[in-house]
């Protein structure tokens, strides 16, 4: 078991989210022993889609699950189709890699969209079955992503989400990369769906992250297009999101807090304000994830290191 005290103390530095979050490692345990009982039941207890969405990642991302799944899924389970289709995708995006379009090669993308495509088509059933189904459409915003269906189509999917999960992060996180550049959006388009998505949420939730992740694509994107992460205007918007996240008596956070001092810590050591990512670093107590640090680096950990030294020796 992980000791945060003990790590703080030896500079030391976790990464692995099955380790940082203990509940998140027995429901691993259960799904590679293939116990879908209490696979099943976890995740059934779980209403805060947000929630789901993390808990049944680690279930999708576990090695076998297609072979585990599958099974279960044939017999109608919805739950376990939609599980299925989540392992789908995954396993097309690992083929894919993240890398850019002109690195990927022609077997990859046509391998990649294959597993798409049989997603996709347990994911039309699955939301048709369960319109509120929120694993179904939010599964459904990636593969509109990778088949390039388009942002209208990626729109339209999560307008039908949203009728039933209006402030489900997770999903909006997705559309939120639809929206850049990179996937053929424009930064006005992707900042503007941050803000609305933040403003319409309740303090403490978790909405007001995607104004720092859509800061953070857009530096990350500077050679492309210059940017001003330290100019007046985002430094406004970052300070209004932070106060309505991590730093908001109701922010709970659950699954998602250590990713969230983590986008603030590296926002902050970016534009050289030391004191406030110090903060940060010391309310993870030696927690690290590799997002969002790998959208600046190919070693998300050893950068981590640096900017937490560099951090902690001033703040």
């Amino acid at each position: 078991m992980f000791d945060s005290a003990s790590a703080a103390r030896a500079g030391t530095v976790e990464f692995n989210p099955l380790v940082n979050l203990p509940e998140l490692g027995r429901l691993r345990a259960a799904a590679t022993g293939r116990d879908w009982a209490t696979v099943r039941a976890y995740l059934g207890e779980l209403a805060d889609p947000d929630l789901l969405a993390k808990a049944a990642g680690v279930v999708q991302e576990t090695p076998g699950a297609e072979e585990f799944l599958f099974p279960l899924a044939d017999k109608g389970d919805l739950l376990a189709r939609t599980l299925l289709a989540g392992t789908l995708v995954h396993v097309g995006w690992r083929i894919r890699s993240a890398a850019t379009a002109d690195h990927v090669s022609a077997d990859q993308f046509t391998r990649f969209h294959g597993y798409l495509r049989r997603a996709e088509r347990l994911l039309i059933d699955v939301c048709a079955d369960d319109p509120a189904n929120a694993l179904g459409w939010l599964h459904r915003l990636t593969t509109a992503r990778g088949l390039q269906l388009g942002a209208g189509e990626a729109r339209r999917r999560y307008e039908r989400l949203a009728e039933h999960h209006p402030h489900f992060y997770s999903a909006q996180s997705k559309l939120l990369q639809q929206l850049c550049p990179k996937w053929g959006g424009t930064w006005q388009a992707a900042h503007t769906f941050a803000g609305e998505c933040a403003a319409a949420a309740p303090h403490g939730s978790l909405s007001a992250l995607l104004v720092a992740e859509a800061h953070l694509e857009h530096y990350a994107d500077r050679k492309n297009d210059p940017y001003d992460l330290a100019g007046p205007a985002a430094q406004r918007e970052l300070s209004d999101a932070v106060h309505r996240t991590v730093m908001h008596g109701d922010f709970r956070g659950d699954f998602h807090w250590i990713y969230a001092h983590n986008l603030f810590a590296l926002l902050s050591w970016l534009t050289d304000d030391r004191p406030k990512a110090a903060w940060h670093f010391r309310q993870l107590a030696g927690r690290g994830s590799e997002s969002p640090w790998d959208r600046i680096s190919g070693d998300p950990a050893a950068t981590y290191q640096r900017a937490r030294k560099e951090a902690l020796g001033k703040g």
